[in-house]
Parts: C-alpha cells; sequence; structure tokens
C-alpha cells in the first residue's frame, strides 16, 4: 500500500492554456481521497498525471515515497478505472480480468486465483464466462473493478466510473465502493463531478476550480465550514441560499438587513471584531434549506430571526418538503417537515437558524473571519 504526494504539479497545454495550477497534496496511506469539481477544472487531468497518462509541466509526484514523474505508467504499480469501462468486447469477463496478468507473466494458477477471488468479492462469479455485450451496465462497472483488483495495485485510480449507471444503480454501487475500500485496504483516489458522490465515500475531499484547490477538508468540514463561495455552494444540496445583506451595529447587537427584513445574529458571531468590521457594509449572507424552519418551536426561539416569505412552489418528498419561497427580491429553498400544511400562494414565516449563518465578503468572496475549519 501506498500514499501519495503532489509538490507543487502543473499541467500546461500549447498556447498557454493551464489546466492545473500549483496543486499541493498529500494523500495519507490507504485514504479515500476525492476529487471534486464543474467539468474542466482540472480534477481528470491531475488523475491521468498520477498515471503516467499525462506528462507533469512542472512539480513533484512521489508514489510511495518514490519520485515518479519519469516512470512509465506500467511501472508505478497503480491501476485505473475509466469511466467509459474500456472492456475487450471480444473477451470473456475471465479474460478481461485476467489480461493485464498475462501481459506480467503471472503463472496461470496464481491468474485463476486472482481473478476468481475479485469476482466472488464483487458477486460476478457468475459471470466469467459471458462476454460484456451481454451485461448491465453496472455488472460491466463491476468487470472494470475486478480487473484493477486483481493486480493488488499500491494505488487505485478512478475517473467518473458510475456517471453512465442510472440513479439507482449509482447509489448501490457507491456503498459498494466505499465497502470495497475498506475490504481492500487500498489508497483510492476518484474523481466525480457529482458533490453527492463525494461528500458520501470520500474521507477527504479536494473541491477544484479553474484547475486551483479551493479546499481540501472532511466531508462534514466541507459543509459546515466552507472557506468560500464557492465551496459553500458547490457543496449541498439542495444548494446553499444566498442573500445580498448589510451588516448593522447598533452598539450591542449585529444585524443583517436584506430587502425589508432585517435578522439579529447571535453575539458569539456577530460580536466578532472581524464581522464588527463589515459594519455599515455589504456582505453576501449564506444559510443552507435545512437552517430555515417553519415549525412554532423554532419561531419561539429564533423571535429575532423570523421573517414572512410568499410561498411559490412546494415539493413533498416523503421524508421531507421543500419550500420554494420568496421575499422581496430574494428567492429562497426551505427544507422543513413533511407535516408542513404550506401551500403555493401563502404567506407564512420562516425562522432562520443564527447559528449556521455564513457570511463571506463580497468582494473576495471569502468566508469572513470568526469561521473555523474543522478537519
Amino acid at each position: 500500500m501506498a500514499g501519495v504526494k503532489l509538490q507543487g504539479i502543473y499541467k500546461k497545454y500549447p498556447g498557454g492554456v493551464i489546466a492545473v495550477s500549483d496543486f499541493n497534496l498529500d494523500i495519507k496511506d490507504k485514504e479515500f481521497i476525492i476529487l471534486v469539481g464543474p467539468s474542466g477544472c482540472g480534477k481528470t487531468t491531475t488523475l491521468r498525471m498520477i498515471a503516467g497518462l499525462e506528462e507533469i509541466t512542472e512539480g513533484d509526484l512521489f508514489i510511495d515515497d518514490k519520485l515518479v514523474n519519469d516512470i512509465p505508467p506500467k511501472d508505478r504499480d497503480i491501476a485505473m478505472v475509466f469511466q467509459n469501462y474500456a472492456l475487450y468486447p471480444h473477451m470473456s469477463v475471465f479474460d478481461n480480468m485476467a489480461f493485464g496478468l498475462r501481459l506480467r507473466k503471472t503463472p496461470k494458477e496464481e491468474i485463476k486465483r486472482r481473478v476468481e477471488e475479485a469476482a466472488k468479492i464483487l458477486d460476478i462469479s457468475h459471470l466469467l464466462d459471458r462476454k460484456p455485450k451481454a451485461l448491465s451496465g453496472g455488472q460491466r462497472q463491476r468487470v472494470a473493478l475486478g480487473r484493477a483488483i486483481v493486480r493488488n495495485p499500491k494505488v487505485f485510480l478512478l475517473d467518473e466510473p458510475l456517471s453512465n449507471l442510472d440513479a439507482k444503480l449509482r447509489a448501490q454501487m457507491r456503498t459498494e465502493l466505499a465497502k470495497l475500500h475498506q475490504r481492500l485496504q487500498t489508497t483510492f483516489v476518484y474523481v466525480t463531478h457529482d458533490q453527492i458522490e463525494a461528500m458520501t465515500m470520500g474521507t477527504r475531499i479536494v473541491v477544484m476550480k479553474d484547475g486551483f484547490i479551493q479546499q481540501v477538508a472532511s466531508p462534514t468540514a466541507l459543509y459546515e465550514n466552507p472557506c468560500n463561495l464557492f465551496v459553500a455552494t458547490f457543496i449541498g444540496s439542495p444548494q446553499m441560499n444566498i442573500l445580498d445583506a448589510t451588516v448593522e451595529d447598533d452598539g450591542s447587537s449585529t444585524w443583517l438587513a436584506f430587502g425589508e427584513n432585517k435578522i439579529k445574529l447571535p453575539n458569539s458571531k456577530g460580536r466578532n471584531p472581524e464581522v464588527l468590521a463589515y459594519a455599515g457594509k455589504e456582505v453576501i449572507m449564506g444559510i443552507r434549506p435545512e437552517s430555515l424552519h417553519d415549525e412554532d418551536v423554532y419561531l419561539s426561539q429564533y423571535p429575532d430571526a423570523t421573517i414572512t416569505v410568499d410561498v411559490e412552489v412546494v415539493e413533498q418528498l416523503g421524508s421531507v418538503t421543500y419550500l420554494y419561497v420568496k421575499t422581496g427580491e430574494s428567492s429562497m429553498t426551505a427544507s422543513v417537515s413533511p407535516r408542513s400544511t404550506a401551500k403555493p400562494g401563502d404567506k407564512v414565516k420562516i425562522a432562520f437558524d443564527t447559528n449556521h449563518i455564513h457570511l463571506f465578503d463580497k468582494d473576495t468572496e471569502k468566508v469572513i473571519a470568526g469561521e473555523s475549519v474543522r478537519e
């Protein structure tokens, strides 16, 4: 098993295009790390540089403390699982899984043992004689994983392996991959644009944008303490509500004014000197849908942070109800109890759980000091 270390990694293409900039990351042995971000952010390019499929323009890459910049992919002791499975259509499942071992002149009995062992782990033993065209998408993905497992690599690299599956199968395979990682106790580096995949599988998440790392943290830390507006809005579904607000200080309390509304911040946050430095200035306020409430217990708990809104759309999902509401020019989503009786066209009171309000600088979009990032 092995860790992976990337130090000052750049990828520059002809014409001045920079795909990855100053990428620094220390991936621990046996860690499940996720690279996540929108299309074109550089996550797959980074993965391909680890694999050796893309040349590193600048910087150093270490696998198991060994500099591997100039080592070809076949000698890096890594296995890569691709988005499109990359199976040989004319070969059986057994032969697809055994192919890499045969290239390495592995003895036949050892190949048979490894393939059967991997097939058992992935529950595809009954498929070993079939060709890929006779398999479902989920089964093909398992074969692609099996082909990687039989090699016993130091590092698994997975490039959006679930993106071609339907929603139900994706959810099932997320669980299977997490269990597989626990069973194999190997380093996983996983690329996805789906933040739900990232939040549910990774021990740490690397959020990328335009080739730069925005934040590296555990799923909980990213969700609760995003370092900037991009991370705040990228992580979480439904997305964090974002409102323009003005900080007001009356000498003993701090308020956020937006439209015709005004809500009071708790002193632990509002009387923070770095927040008070924004008194009289506009900031960006963020609050997640589950921190907006329409139940009486919250309305009485936060009387200074309750506003009246117009309900535009109601989505009842069984376990939760989403209210899409509007106040003035500002739209918000509230995740409320499924027992909520709100209907489109209603005016309802919504309480802000002010302990969970995020404030961002209007210009830099960085979180305003006072929020602690928990690893």
